[in-house]
């Protein structure tokens, strides 16, 4: 099973060139992919613009939104978008996109939140004809560049997300849940993907992570910033499913494994570049 980590785009307090700097560290120690948490209405940096600043300072490491909302965006810029990111990378990026949980993300790009399931599958309807070189609707010619191979990853907490990633994703991405619903998620969505007569999508999974006395506090502050929109039960269990000990990380990755996950991204919770290093001591040594 692959380890990757968390760019922290959506940590507090980061500054921009320090992503680059946890781009190439990462890198370094070995890990797989780097995934971005996306949102709109937060002081998080942008994950595109941050994944292709990283593309620029690094050769092999995987590159991957974790995922993004595509609620709002125009759908042929976004395609557009993630072919250059995918072709400029070498192919080293996937998009990974989710319907997202708050309101607020789709008003501030003046779409009223509604008929998400929809909206999505358009979206991804719409991207794959622009990397096929389809022309879209109401214009003669195609939309370039051409991407070298780029998986589309869907990411949800529900029965619907998971049958919708079984029928039109090549991966299946479940966040911080027990292994054994990970399990379920991806039965649904191999159901779906039989049903729908395609091979089932790759497992991925997600957890986030903080290592070290020094980080637990910054954890909280960042998993009760973010997620304070869903009130304090929200913010309660996402706190309590950071991993906060290598023996943490290690039971999670292997409990994973079983159940058939073939990667593992650790969103890192904490911003210290001393995270990176733990983080990969513990999953990768």
């Amino acid at each position: 099973m692959d380890v990757g980590i968390g760019l922290p785009n959506a940590v507090l307090d980061v500054r921009g060139p320090e992503l680059v700097d946890w781009g190439r560290r990462a890198e370094a120690a070995g890990f797989s992919v780097l995934g971005t948490i996306g949102r709109v209405v937060y002081p998080n940096h942008d994950d595109l613009i941050s994944l292709a600043a990283v593309a620029g300072a690094t050769d092999r490491i995987g590159l991957m939104t974790s995922v993004l909302v595509p609620a709002g965006r125009q759908t042929v810029l976004l395609a557009k978008q993630a072919a250059t990111l995918n072709a400029v990378s070498n192919g080293r990026f996937r998009l990974g996109l989710g319907i997202g949980g708050r309101d607020d993300d789709w008003l501030a790009l003046g779409v009223v939140p509604k008929n998400r399931g929809q909206v999505m599958e358009a979206a991804i309807v719409t991207c794959r004809k622009v990397w096929a070189g389809e022309p879209p609707d109401g214009v003669e010619h195609p939309v370039g560049p051409k991407p070298i191979d780029l998986p589309l990853v869907l990411g949800g907490y529900t029965e619907p997300a998971f049958r919708r990633a079984g029928r039109l994703a090549d991966a299946l991405l479940c966040g911080p849940m027990p292994p054994e619903v990970v399990g379920q998620a991806y039965e649904a969505a191999k159901q779906s993907a039989a049903d729908a007569g395609r091979t089932a999508p790759a497992l991925l999974a997600a957890r986030y992570a903080a290592l070290g006395d020094d980080a637990q506090e910054e954890a909280d502050r960042n998993a009760a910033s973010y997620y304070r929109f869903g009130g304090p039960q929200v913010v309660e269990a996402v706190a309590g499913s950071i991993l906060r000990t290598p023996e943490a990380i290690k039971e999670t990755l292997t409990a994973l494994e079983q159940v058939g996950v073939e990667e593992v991204c650790l969103w890192a919770s904490a911003a210290g570049m001393e995270q990176v290093d733990r983080i990969a001591e513990a999953a990768l040594g």
